[in-house]
């Protein structure tokens, strides 16, 4: 292999390396900045009823335990509601609803 060669790829290596998704943190394959954005949404919007660690004693969905392969009824109930939780798809961005996933997924650190 020639040095150029060689250079390429161990740059290719290293930024591999460094764009690979937390999974050890975090507990599942969740971008950091993606858990801490969900986590700064959550803390703004979400805490104040579910708690600010995913989960309060007075609502009975324990986010801290959410099944993972729901994932479109997690989506569909933050965006329109359910039960007594409002609606917050016209408030909140689906991308964000994507960050509140991952952080609730990922857990706290």
């Amino acid at each position: 292999m020639t040095s150029g060669k060689a250079v390429v790829l161990a740059v290719s290596v290293a930024v591999a390396v460094l764009t690979v998704p937390v999974q050890a943190q975090t507990g599942g394959p969740f971008p950091e900045e993606q858990v801490r954005k969900g986590a700064e949404i959550y803390s703004q919007n979400c805490a104040p009823c579910h708690g600010p660690r995913r989960m309060d004693s007075q609502v009975p969905v324990d986010l801290r335990n959410f099944p993972p392969e729901e994932k479109a009824r997690f989506v569909t109930s933050v965006a329109k509601g359910k039960n007594q939780m409002p609606p917050w798809g016209g408030l909140i961005k689906p991308e964000e609803i994507e960050a509140l996933w991952d952080y609730v997924m990922a857990g706290e650190k």
